[in-house]
């Protein structure tokens, strides 16, 4: 495997896995079952019409997740093999992109989408979901980045 692609892959399923273990969790807090929160993330395809759709849709829900990460990997090790000043300092890389990731989420992808809820910046679940982005989406992307692409102009 190249070591872009194994960036991707590294960096996609931790930052997908770490982000939505925390949706999840801040979801079982609200009383809310680990299906519906995978529902949810699929009603960005289904509408409203997820919460019906039971198992199948929460493994959509669940691979649409991976594939939304994968896809931001793939940016960042893109622009990273460009721009090799992003993987000299991951930490302030990775936070600046988890930010980017998390108001391109709420501002373009959510509202194109038949995410059928209105989407603000300023509840608590909108703070909580911002540091989830800094911390555990953009940070493991841009490590992975940084570890896998040192390897390629070492």
């Amino acid at each position: 495997m190249s070591p872009k692609l194994r960036a991707v892959a590294v960096g996609g399923s931790i930052a997908g896995a770490l982000d939505i273990l925390f949706a999840i969790s801040f979801a079982a807090y609200g009383g809310r079952t680990p299906a519906w929160l995978l529902q949810t993330v699929a009603t960005g395809l289904l509408g409203e019409d997820a919460y019906a759709g039971g198992w199948a849709a929460a493994a959509l829900g669940l691979a649409g997740h991976f594939a939304m990460s994968f896809g931001w990997a793939a940016l960042f090790v893109f622009a990273a093999s460009r721009m090799p000043r992003l993987i000299e300092k991951p930490l302030m890389y990775g936070f600046l992109f988890g930010a980017i990731v998390f108001v391109t989420m709420r501002l373009v992808i959510l509202p194109l989408s038949a995410f059928p809820y209105p989407v603000s910046f300023t509840s608590l679940g909108a703070g909580l979901d911002l540091v989830s982005h800094l911390f555990f989406f953009g940070l493991p992307i841009a490590l992975a980045a940084a570890k896998n692409l040192r390897r390629v102009s070492a």
